[in-house]
């Protein structure tokens, strides 16, 4: 799931943690799926172009 993750709009870095992070706000059951990697795919995953990337930076 990482490498999903990695290409999606949603995964930003966060300073304070230094660490890439999910930026959707997930319910406990939805964290809880994606913490044990159950999830076959991510319901919220949009694909991050390389202009959507440069835009948010």
């Amino acid at each position: 799931m990482a490498n999903i993750c990695e290409d999606c709009v949603c995964y930003d870095y966060d300073g304070e943690l230094d660490s890439f992070v999910c930026t959707m706000d997930l319910d406990e059951d939805e964290m809880e799926r994606f913490l044990k990697g159950t999830n076959t795919g991510c319901p919220f995953y949009r694909p991050g172009g390389d202009y959507k990337t440069a835009a948010k930076q």
